[in-house]
């Protein structure tokens, strides 16, 4: 028997320990696959998703806006993690759709992005797969030494998954495995940034740098181009019994949506969770706003206007997190100018770990 965890984030239980069977495979041509919803998917604020593979119940269809509904269909912030002996590691892995986003690889919309823990107990980069159509099985990883490893695979970031298995040679020692840590799990409300644009693989989004560092879930609730703070999305986040809230929206806010919305939701989602903490991240200048005029100047004053308010009225467990630096000051953090490149994800990674840090501390 292995012990398999699941999140009841709908009936604000955090994690529960429950005992199941070990995954049982299905071996094809000499290799043993493993379904991944077998394993338990993580990453994820409820157990009654709409599928095994996105990120909102079904109930919030009716509740968010349509195109918030839409990309929680995206598989971004779920991972499997697994503890294998094979000296190759397989998947077998089927999309909704490829996702060709400009400023994005197809590796990073649409592929598997696999970590593996070394012996200092820090995760690494491992292997990826290589989608190029729809339904692809790939060689993630291959000769690795015949020793027990510990496994992370990120799922897609700009698509839904449908089904994913994991192959490792007939008869290899395959568990999966639980979450790194009991503890609660921080839960990121942003845009198309915390979604994950423009990692060049799902790993390399910084809500799963945050994750590695910190040793803990962190919940990837970005809606590219919809971070707006309705508060529909207060409702759905106060379900989830979190260490911590981490609100990222500016980008996708106007100064009168900044002004219209903050407040009333910080109040909403602390009136339901009057012990969570709060982290407000500031928004991140253009990378080429040393050449032209930045609008997001006036939604920061805003925004901080907003911040200041709160912690007028008493508002304890509150935190800013000013977003000068996000991207670094030398403009080469961004892809685009406006989404991370990897580099620019790890920077935000810098900034955003020792302040959670403390607040999980």
């Amino acid at each position: 028997m292995t012990h398999c965890w699941v999140t009841l984030g709908t009936l604000s239980l955090g994690w529960v320990l429950f005992t199941c069977a070990a995954p049982a495979p299905e071996t094809v041509d000499g290799t043993d696959w493993y379904d991944a919803v077998q394993l338990g998917i993580q990453g994820k604020g409820w157990g009654d998703t709409s599928t095994p593979y996105t990120r909102f119940p079904e109930r919030a269809k009716d509740t968010v806006p349509e195109p918030v509904w839409k990309l929680s269909q995206h598989s971004a912030g779920l991972f499997v993690r697994f503890r294998t002996e094979a000296p190759t590691i397989r998947a077998a892995h089927r999309v909704t759709a490829l996702s060709n986003l400009p400023h994005m690889t197809l590796v990073g919309t649409s592929g598997l992005d696999l970590y593996a823990k070394d012996p200092q107990g820090v995760w690494r980069w491992a292997g990826i797969s290589k989608p190029t159509a729809v339904c692809c099985t790939n060689t993630l990883l291959d000769g690795v030494s015949k020793t027990l490893h510990d496994y992370t695979l990120y799922l897609p970031l700009y698509t839904g998954t449908a089904a994913l298995t994991v192959g490792v040679p007939a008869g290899s020692h395959f568990e999966a495995l639980p979450p790194e840590s009991a503890a609660k799990p921080v839960v990121y409300y942003g845009t198309s940034i915390a979604h994950g644009a423009s990692a060049s693989r799902p790993g390399m989004a910084y809500t799963a740098i945050l994750s590695r560092r910190l040793g803990v879930t962190v919940i990837n609730l970005g809606f590219s181009g919809n971070g707006r703070m309705e508060p529909a999305l207060a409702d759905l986040l106060a379900e989830i019994d979190a260490a911590v809230y981490v609100l990222d929206c500016l980008p996708n806010m106007t100064v009168a949506l900044v002004a219209e919305r903050v407040e009333p939701f910080v109040r909403r989602l602390r009136a339901a969770r009057p012990d969570t903490p709060v982290v407000l991240v500031d928004g991140r200048p253009f990378t080429n706003s040393w050449l032209k005029p930045d609008a997001h100047e006036w939604k920061n004053r805003a925004y901080r206007t907003a911040f200041d308010s709160l912690t007028a009225d008493g508002f304890k467990a509150l935190s800013f997190v000013d977003g000068t630096l996000l991207f670094g000051d030398d403009g080469e953090g961004a892809t685009d100018g406006s989404h991370p490149s990897d580099l620019g994800m790890i920077r935000q990674a810098d900034i955003l770990t020792p302040v959670l840090r403390d607040v999980l501390k």
